[in-house]
C-alpha cells in the first residue's frame, strides 16, 4: 500500500517473562491481580447495572483508561495478562484505570431471570456515560477487544467529546448477514457454547496448534463465565448492525471516529479481514494500523510486550510523553518514571458533560515518536 510506513519493534517473548504456555493452565494467571488497589462498583445505568473495577482516582485533566472485553470473556480473562505486564504498569500507574464488564459477564455474576432482555450493542455503548459521570472522568482512552471494541467505537460515535483516543483490537465493523447468521445458528446446534466462542477468539490454526492456551481458555470460559448470561451476550453481538462509519470524503456527510485510533490485529487472527475493512473506513490522518506477528487472536495475551510498546507510542502521539524503564538499554533504567503532557490546547470545544476545567492536548496523528519521526499525516501499518 502506497504511503505506508513500517516500524519494527524488538522481539519480545510471547508471554510474561519467565512464563511458558503450560503455566496458563493455572487459573490465577488470568484471574489474579497485581495489587489490592482495585475497587469494585455496580453502577446504575439507563439499561441496568454495570459492574466495573477501578484503580486510582482522576488526576487533573488526564483521561482515564477504560477497557471493554470481548464476548466469552470478562475484564480479568481478557486484560489481566496485558495490564500485569511490568512495562504496562509503568504506564498505567499514571492514569486511573477502569475495567468494564458487560452485563452478567463478571466473575460470580448471578444468572439473569427468565425473559431478561439483554441490552443491544447500541445500548451497551449508551451505558458508558453513566460510568464516566459516576467517577467524574472528563474523557477516556478506550481499550476494547472484539465485541468490546465495537461497543467502544459506538460509544465514541455517539459521545465523541467523552473519548480522547481508542485502541481497538479485533474489531469487526460489519453486522452479520443472512449467511453468517445461518452459519452461527448451525454452529450453535453442533458445538458447545464455549467451543463456538473459541472459534471467534482463535483461528483454526490456533485451535489445532496452540492447544494448551486454547484448552485453558475453554476451561475458563466454561467455569468462570455464567453460560446463560454468555449466551445472551453472544446472541446480541451476532445481531449487531453495521458500525455505520465511512472515510471522510467518500460519501456525503460521512460519519467516522473523530479521535486518534490504533487498530490492532494478529497476523493469524480470525478478525483480520474485519480490522482491515475498519481501517479502510477511518480517517487516515488519525488512524494507526498495527498488525502483530506471532500473536494470533489474543495479542494482549500472547504479545503483551509488543502491545505495551505500541500503546506507549500511541500515548506519545496523543500528546503524552512517557519516560519509562527500558530493560533493553545498556545504560540501565531511567531514574524515575513520570508522565507529562505536552502543552497543546484542544481546539474542539467540549460539552459540560466531558470537560469543565480547561483544555486537553491536541492529538498528533500517528506520531509513533514525535521527536524521531515527526508528524505523520497518513495511515501507518505497523508490523512488529
Amino acid at each position: 500500500m502506497a504511503g505506508l510506513q513500517e516500524l519494527r519493534f524488538p522481539e519480545e517473548k510471547p508471554l510474561l517473562r519467565g512464563q511458558d504456555v503450560t503455566e496458563l493452565d493455572n487459573p490465577d494467571t488470568f484471574l489474579s491481580v497485581v495489587d489490592t488497589d482495585w475497587k469494585e462498583h455496580d453502577i446504575e445505568t439507563p439499561y441496568g447495572l454495570l459492574h466495573v473495577v477501578i484503580r486510582g482516582s482522576p488526576k487533573g485533566n488526564r483521561p482515564a483508561i477504560l477497557t471493554y472485553h470481548d464476548v466469552g470473556l470478562n475484564h480479568k480473562l481478557c486484560f489481566n495478562t496485558f495490564f500485569n505486564f511490568e512495562d504496562m504498569q509503568e504506564i498505567t500507574k499514571h492514569f486511573v484505570v477502569c475495567h468494564v464488564d458487560a452485563p452478567g459477564q463478571q466473575v460470580g455474576a448471578s444468572q439473569f431471570p427468565q425473559g431478561y432482555q439483554f441490552p443491544s450493542m447500541e445500548q451497551l455503548a449508551a451505558m458508558l456515560p453513566s460510568v464516566v459521570q459516576h467517577f467524574g472522568f472528563k474523557y477516556v482512552i478506550g481499550i476494547g477487544v472484539g465485541a468490546g471494541a465495537y461497543v467502544l467505537a459506538k460509544f465514541a460515535l455517539i459521545f465523541p467529546d467523552l473519548v480522547e483516543g481508542l485502541v481497538l483490537m479485533n474489531i469487526d465493523p460489519n453486522g452479520k448477514g443472512w449467511i453468517d447468521w445461518a452459519a452461527t445458528k448451525l454452529s450453535g446446534l453442533t458445538s458447545t457454547l464455549p467451543d463456538t466462542v473459541l472459534s471467534h477468539l482463535f483461528s483454526q490454526e490456533e485451535l489445532v496448534n496452540n492447544t494448551e492456551l486454547v484448552q485453558n481458555y475453554r476451561q475458563q470460559i466454561s467455569n468462570v463465565v455464567n453460560q446463560a448470561n454468555l449466551q445472551l451476550f453472544w446472541n446480541m453481538y451476532n445481531s449487531r448492525r453495521d458500525l455505520d462509519i465511512n472515510r471522510p470524503g467518500t460519501v456525503p456527510n460521512a460519519k467516522t471516529l473523530r479521535c486518534p485510533v490504533m487498530l490492532v490485529v494478529g497476523d493469524n487472527a480470525p478478525a483480520e479481514d474485519g480490522v482491515v475493512e475498519c481501517n479502510s473506513k477511518l480517517d487516515p490522518t488519525t488512524t494507526t494500523f498495527l498488525k502483530m506477528a506471532d500473536s494470533g487472536g489474543l495479542p494482549q495475551v500472547t504479545q503483551p510486550g509488543k502491545l505495551t510498546e505500541a500503546f506507549k507510542y500511541f500515548l506519545q502521539g496523543m500528546g503524552y510523553i512517557a519516560h519509562l524503564k527500558d530493560r533493553r538499554l545498556s545504560g540501565g533504567a531511567v531514574p524515575s518514571a513520570s508522565m507529562t503532557r505536552l502543552a497543546r490546547s484542544r481546539t474542539a470545544s467540549l460539552t459540560s458533560a466531558s470537560s469543565v476545567d480547561g483544555s486537553r492536548p491536541q492529538p498528533c496523528a500517528h506520531s509513533e515518536s514525535s521527536e524521531a519521526m515527526g508528524q505523520v499525516n497518513h495511515t501507518m501499518e505497523v508490523s512488529c
